[in-house]
């Protein structure tokens, strides 16, 4: 039996990328499609469900998880042929990126970055080889081969000792467990605010939404918890992070495997998770906590679908209280819990517990069948 298709492991800079992008929204709509399948594969979903996750077919999931295992986020623009002959030799062209990609000062020019006219200055006289274009082919060559004006950011490197470690046991537990494996995660705050997002609307006629000056509902945060084996998305807003909303959410997880057997949960190593109070909780239910690695938060699989979360629920609303926009959340996750497995792998893993199931003389729950 073949491999199934799944993306390699990730870096901390690709992790993080990802997860931005999924989470604001704010970039296109084939990078954020893009960006999604490949979050959704690095936290253990199989190609159908990711494929009915963003209403797209089997086989262009398959494609770019290829891609990205080939040449990693490149594969978030893909590149479109055609157009007249380059005039400049490939050698050049990669001369003109080398070049625009440098720090000018290490090119001994007494500027931190490049301008478009500098830098078309600057490859007339270089020594050694003479390249003459002008500002607007070289934009447009600098566009062609994926170097634009951007801002500079910074990332953080997990400094975890554990890493390898820790993304060692998420994928064994994803590999093995599917069916016993959770993951816990909360994101905010959430505000009671107009939030800007995206509609279908005449063009050049978007629909408007009021502003606000005065904020008076304080926020909350939506504690999720996420099934893998049942692609389950459930959660509830509290009004604020700590060890007892944490040990709720855990509870919930135990009771959703009420036969007493090993339960795993992935969540990050924020200190209301992993106090002594939840630990000594989770020896004694029988609960496995699968910590993510510090500044990795990208490899809990609840990561990817907090995005749709967002952008259905969140991005384009005025909710006017707490109360609608919990109810309005909740009202998301009951349809999406109906709609988002793909019907033939949801049968398939019911058919292979049911299976498992009759070989121990079991029935659901845990409880010995009737004789």
């Amino acid at each position: 039996m073949a491999e199934p298709v799944k993306v390699r492991r990730l870096t901390d800079q690709e992790g993080q990328q990802l997860q931005r992008i999924v989470r604001r929204g704010s970039t296109n709509t084939v990078r954020y499609r893009r960006a999604m399948m490949l979050l959704a594969s690095a936290g253990g979903n199989r190609v159908p469900v990711i494929a009915q996750l963003v209403a797209a077919d089997e086989d262009t999931v398959r494609d770019v998880i290829h891609r990205f295992n080939e040449i990693g986020l490149a594969c978030l623009d893909p590149r479109w042929a055609g157009g007249r002959p380059r005039l400049l030799s490939p050698d050049d062209e990669d001369f003109v990126v080398q070049t625009a990609t440098t720090r000018p000062a290490k090119l001994g020019q007494p500027f931190t970055r490049w301008s478009i006219r500098k830098l078309a200055a600057y490859l007339r006289k270089v020594h050694g080889r003479v390249i003459r274009l002008g500002r607007e082919a070289l934009r447009c060559l600098l566009a062609r081969r994926g170097v634009t004006f951007q801002r500079t950011k910074t990332w953080k490197e997990s400094t975890d000792p554990e890493r390898d470690a820790k993304l060692d046991r998420i994928e064994h537990v994803l590999d093995r467990f599917p069916d016993r494996t959770f993951a816990f995660d909360e994101f905010g705050p959430l505000g009671i605010r107009p939030n800007g997002g995206s509609c279908w609307a005449k063009e050049g006629r978007p629909d408007r939404l009021p502003a606000t000056y005065h904020r008076t509902h304080g926020v909350t945060y939506f504690h999720g918890c996420y099934s893998i084996g049942d692609d389950t998305l459930w959660g509830v807003n509290r009004r604020r992070k700590g060890t007892t909303n944490t040990m709720a959410a855990l509870r919930s997880i135990r009771a959703a495997r009420p036969d007493g057997a090993p339960v795993y949960v992935i969540l990050d190593n924020l200190s209301a998770h992993n106090g002594k109070k939840i630990r000594s909780w989770a020896h004694n239910n029988n609960v496995h906590l699968c910590f993510t690695p510090t500044n990795a938060s990208w490899a809990n699989p609840i990561e990817a679908h907090f995005g749709p979360l967002r952008q259905f629920t969140l991005a384009n609303s005025n909710h006017p209280n707490h109360t609608v926009q919990t109810r309005e959340l909740h009202r998301y996750l009951r349809w999406r819990n109906t709609n988002a497995r793909h019907p033939d792998v949801l049968a398939a893993q019911r058919r292979e517990r049911a299976r498992i199931r009759s070989e121990k003389g079991l029935r659901w729950g845990g409880r010995p069948a009737a004789a």
